[in-house]
């Protein structure tokens, strides 16, 4: 018999939101990966608050064992700005499921000590620093460890937006606005936008550049959270064996945690209707950026195509758009065969990765201390919505 492949080491930083519960998901339950730790940033709401669901979310899914550690409140240079309108003011809002985090941050360390450690302490190129959320942790730890630039074997980035046809993904529409690409300005992905500063520092690092991995809106708008991927969630992929192939809310009753992820992308799914007019459910960023580090082989980066990636750092935040301008727009300049550069895939497996989901999910159940809840508290918890 073969040996097991090892696992990837994973060190994760996040500013947990909707989306960034199924990468916790997917770095705490995938075989295929060691969780080496986590740290939290500002960005999709305050930093108290992302520190917050970060436990929770490793709560609910039987990972206390997992360190968190609170990092940057605030942008290196700028104010911080949070995604209230799509997340809420507490960054998982419309989830009522979530249980109360029994182990508290870490403080041990200060986040970038114990991120350094947990990095460094693996053999050379094999593990990854996963980026979920705005930049400034990772641009303030390569600052003060240059080293582990060398060290480490990849950073992969959810970020950005490069436009200009670079996929077909439906970017969606906000109201009278025209054509845009970006998700929080017409140009600029939220956590590029957030702190344009540490993000210019990361994509300008001449060793760190052949080692990252973009995973920008034009990939991640490939992959939605349609009603049969949340039917999936809800009742596991067996559903899809019955002659019936309908899912119904008098059929068995959904675990707590399946319960739980299932209303984390209910919500998500009705702020991407309402504000980006996006209806078919929401795009899954950041589970993306993991799924990168370990499985590379579910993405199509047209046989190796690199980048350059140029950052904007001009312009102000504001919520007048003069001021913004390009502010925090990803430039991209594709490179010459055999150059090395920033890796990013225009397409991706989605049965491969949802696939990913279904199994994480499925572990993370057998080790979940969630108690059970009544289909009746299910019912007004809103988990049926838009999913039976």
């Amino acid at each position: 018999m073969s040996a097991a492949a090892p696992k990837t080491p994973i060190w994760l930083d996040c500013d947990t939101g909707h989306d960034d519960a199924y990468a916790l998901l997917l770095c705490a339950h995938d075989p295929q990966v060691e969780l080496l730790g986590v740290s939290t940033v500002h960005g999709n709401a305050a930093l108290d608050q992302t520190t917050y669901n970060t436990r929770a979310v490793l709560e609910a899914v039987g990972r206390r064992d997992v360190k968190v550690y609170s990092g940057a409140a605030k942008p290196i240079t700028r104010d911080a700005v949070h995604a209230a309108d799509i997340h809420g003011e507490s960054g998982l809002d419309g989830v009522t499921l979530l249980p109360v985090p029994v182990e508290p941050a870490a403080t041990d360390v200060d986040h970038l000590e114990a991120a350094y450690r947990a990095l460094i302490a693996t053999p050379p190129d094999t593990a990854w620093l996963v980026s979920t959320g705005t930049l400034t942790n990772i641009g303030l730890l390569f600052q003060k460890y240059p080293d582990l630039a060398g060290h480490i074997k990849g950073l992969s980035i959810m970020g950005g937006a490069v436009g200009g046809g670079f996929t077909d993904a439906p970017m969606g529409k906000v109201e009278g606005e025209g054509e845009r690409f970006g998700n929080w300005t017409p140009y600029a992905e939220f956590n590029i936008y957030c702190d344009p500063e540490a993000s210019h520092l990361i994509f300008s690092n001449p060793i760190l550049r052949p080692k990252t991995t973009l995973i920008p809106l034009d990939l991640t708008h490939q992959v939605l959270g349609t009603r049969k991927v949340r039917q999936t969630l809800l009742y596991g992929s067996g559903i899809w064996d019955t002659s019936s192939r309908t899912c119904e809310k008098d059929g068995p009753t959904p675990t707590p945690l399946r319960a739980l992820f299932t209303q984390i992308m209910s919500f998500f799914a009705s702020t991407y209707a309402d504000v980006f007019s996006i209806t078919q459910g929401p795009p899954l960023h950041d589970p993306l950026a993991v799924s990168a580090a370990y499985n590379p082989r579910i993405f199509d980066d047209r046989d190796g195509e690199r980048f350059l990636v140029d950052i904007v750092t001009d312009g102000l935040h504001s919520s007048d758009q003069a001021l913004v301008a390009e502010l925090g727009r990803t430039k991209v300049t594709k490179l010459p065969p055999g150059h090395p550069g920033c890796r990013i895939p225009r397409a991706v497996d989605l049965d491969a990765f949802w696939a990913s989901i279904e199994t994480a999910l499925a572990t993370a159940d057998a080790a979940s201390p969630l108690p059970t809840v009544q289909p009746a508290d299910l019912e007004r918890a809103g988990v049926y919505e838009g999913v039976g």
